[in-house]
């Protein structure tokens, strides 16, 4: 699988967990320089608490669309630290 945006690859794993129709990355897949931590968070009923980071590839930015569960609750610890994208980030085989 691979994660794209503004036509270069951020994300590339054969590794990856699909969980609630999103594709998550593991954390070593993902090419971190394009991601900046942006602050906003949102907690999930069973998932915990994730952190958005927006994704820049060449001046071309797509607001937190990315997001981490680094401590996830109890029942979604197989994603603890997976990285996934939405927002204009297109998910590809």
């Amino acid at each position: 699988m691979k994660a794209i945006w503004n036509e270069k690859v951020i994300a590339d794993s054969d590794n990856t967990i699909s969980l609630e129709g999103m594709t998550y990355f593991p954390s070593k897949s993902v090419k971190k320089d394009y991601l900046t931590k942006n602050g906003e968070t949102y907690t999930c009923s069973w998932k915990g608490t994730c952190d958005y980071y927006d994704v820049t590839v060449d001046g071309k930015t797509a607001k937190g669309a990315a997001f981490v569960y680094e401590e996830p609750s109890e029942e979604a610890q197989e994603i603890a630290g997976y990285y996934a994208f939405w927002r204009g980030v297109d998910i590809q085989e």
